[in-house]
């Protein structure tokens, strides 16, 4: 059954939920247990989604008659464990699910379409799976047309909430109308959380000198210049959200993996390019998604 068609039945049409993608391991129901919160804050209904390509090799005529293909049985299964813990988490969540016998990749990319938030785990049942769920992830994070939610951070229960009260939001070079600060400010104001805007800097090798009269020139030059950028950034952040700059000379992928450590959540922008194909991820989403102690949100920006 589709998307819109499940939603007709008890679900207002148009509103587009927080979809999340379930595999039956633990970090995967974590990840509905962020999203059945995450839809509750947001008065939205929980969707579940369980997707693979059994038929490929069971075969799609065992499930006629009485008979299912065993991998489409555990599938169910899943999704009925995971709509079962949403609920309990959050009883007044409207939860729905789906089973679709699609790759993994192209079936979440085409529920994005649709989706106000995409949301997944870290890892799948096995080592193999494990492996092919981290390329999974990379992938979607690359081509989802909503923000994705990774959620990652087990050290202190992170992917639980409230922890620390605290938004990180990796500041690019498009800061300025980033649907990535949105996001940011919008998810401070939701969660009443301070927003902690970061924008890391370097200097160039080929600006340094020896000289001890010169030697401070090009730091202060590109510091002046993150900072000029983080205020063009949050210009237009409300007056209701307590946003704070940070600018923190480094490499962005260990600056902000350092500050995800303290933080419920860690925003970060992925501008796609049109007509492009293969991996659209840039290093910093990349990095992040790999090593933050919380959970990320990739947010797609427009080329």
């Amino acid at each position: 059954m589709k998307a819109a068609a499940v939603r007709a039945f008890g679900e207002p049409l148009g509103v587009p939920p927080v979809v999340v993608a379930v595999d039956g391991s633990e970090p995967g129901l974590r990840a509905v247990d962020w999203a059945a919160d995450e839809a509750v804050l947001r008065g939205l209904p929980l969707r579940l989604v369980y997707a693979s390509l059994w038929e490929r090799y069971e075969g799609a005529h065992l499930g006629e008659g009485l008979h299912k293909p065993s991998e489409e049985l555990m599938a169910e299964d899943i999704v009925g464990v995971a709509a079962r813990r949403a609920r309990s988490r959050q009883p007044q969540v409207r939860v729905t699910t789906e089973v679709l016998v699609e790759e993994p990749e192209y079936a979440l990319v085409h529920e994005s379409r649709d989706a106000t938030l995409l949301v997944m785990g870290t890892r799948g049942r096995s080592g193999l799976a494990e492996a092919l769920l981290g390329s999974v992830s990379l992938t979607v994070a690359g081509h989802a047309h909503c923000p994705l939610v990774v959620v990652r951070g087990n050290h202190d229960n992170q992917a639980a909430r409230p922890v620390h009260g605290r938004i990180v939001l990796g500041v690019g070079a498009h800061g300025k109308g980033s649907a990535a600060v949105r996001f940011g400010y919008e998810e401070a104001r939701r969660r009443g959380a301070v927003l902690d805007a970061v924008r890391a800097w370097r200097t160039p090798a080929h600006e340094t000198t020896d000289h001890p009269l010169m030697s401070g020139e090009p730091a202060r030059l590109h510091e002046r210049q993150a900072v000029e950028a983080l205020d063009s950034a949050l210009e237009n952040v409300p007056a209701d959200v307590e946003a704070h700059r940070h600018t923190v000379e480094g490499d962005a992928r260990p600056v902000l993996v350092a500050a995800s450590y303290d933080a419920d959540l860690l925003v970060v922008g992925a501008r796609r390019r049109p007509r492009t194909f293969g991996l659209q991820l840039g290093r910093v989403a990349h990095g992040v998604l790999h090593r933050s102690a919380c959970p990320v949100v990739v947010v797609p920006e427009p080329a």
